[in-house]
């Protein structure tokens, strides 16, 4: 049996046009190209978001509710890991305004709202999609924007995230071994644990990963991972973002 397809990209115009005709909701994930230590890809977010999405499309698909997941947006603002080799940032703006027409145009085809899936953690990331979300809505768009960074979010994904210590250690390490193992360097399993927490160092006032304590790239505890562990994070995000979903569709 084949698996089921929910990526647009994957579709053609027809199988697009079918599903948007049946109501279906647009789940966008949100990522970036950036450093994410010495054994994790530069796309992690992008893997996470996009993984997430597809398991919350899943679940909806189970209680009859058509849910789409869109190409996802692969670049961001990332200034915290500027410094390291392949990472690449942009300005706010200019992502702003690329989320914000990506919503628009997914409005435009006839999806009935869109569900921003995001695994960046950027604090300039997470201000962009806010603004989307609610300026989208200021204007009649259904977009929304479950931040997984505050509570009552935050609190699901486990004690790591919850420290801080969270860039490419155990939480964002667990997600892709459980999504794409063969992503994972062996030398993921040699790294010491680094504590120090990112969130933490932000409110200080540090404004890069080596400032921060993270000279390469991580936080956390890497070594502590499995995908066991992945999978069950994979839960509670596939259930925050069905439930975003949710109210997009309510009346």
């Amino acid at each position: 049996m084949s698996r089921p397809n929910y990526q647009l990209a994957a579709m053609t115009y027809e199988e697009a046009q079918r599903v948007i005709d049946r109501g279906a909701v647009a789940l966008l994930p949100c990522g970036a190209t950036e450093a994410h230590g010495p054994h994790l890809p530069l796309d992690t977010d992008v893997i996470i978001a996009v993984e997430a999405a597809e398991r919350a499309a899943s679940r909806l698909a189970r209680e009859d509710i058509v849910a789409v997941v869109l190409p996802p947006i692969a670049y961001s603002v990332a200034d915290f890991a500027e410094s390291f080799g392949g990472t690449i940032t942009l300005p706010s703006d200019v992502v702003r305004g690329y989320v914000r027409a990506v919503c628009q145009g997914a409005v435009n085809a006839g999806f009935r709202g869109v569900v921003l899936c995001n695994a960046h953690l950027e604090p300039q990331n997470l201000e962009v999609l806010r603004s989307v979300s609610v300026e989208s809505l200021s204007r009649g768009l259904r977009v929304h924007f479950p931040d997984i960074t505050r509570k009552p979010h935050a609190l699901r994904l486990g004690e790591e995230f919850r420290s801080g210590a969270c860039h490419a250690g155990a939480y964002e390490t667990s997600l892709v071994m459980a999504a794409d193992p063969f992503q994972v360097r062996e030398v993921s399993s040699e790294l010491p644990a680094n504590p120090i927490s990112l969130s933490a160092a932000i409110r200080e006032g540090k404004l890069s990963f080596v400032d921060a304590g993270g000279p390469r790239a991580y936080f956390g505890d890497p070594a502590a991972a499995s995908a066991a562990s992945g999978d069950e994070l994979y839960e509670e995000l596939a259930d925050i973002f069905a439930s975003a979903a949710r109210e997009v569709l309510a009346p």
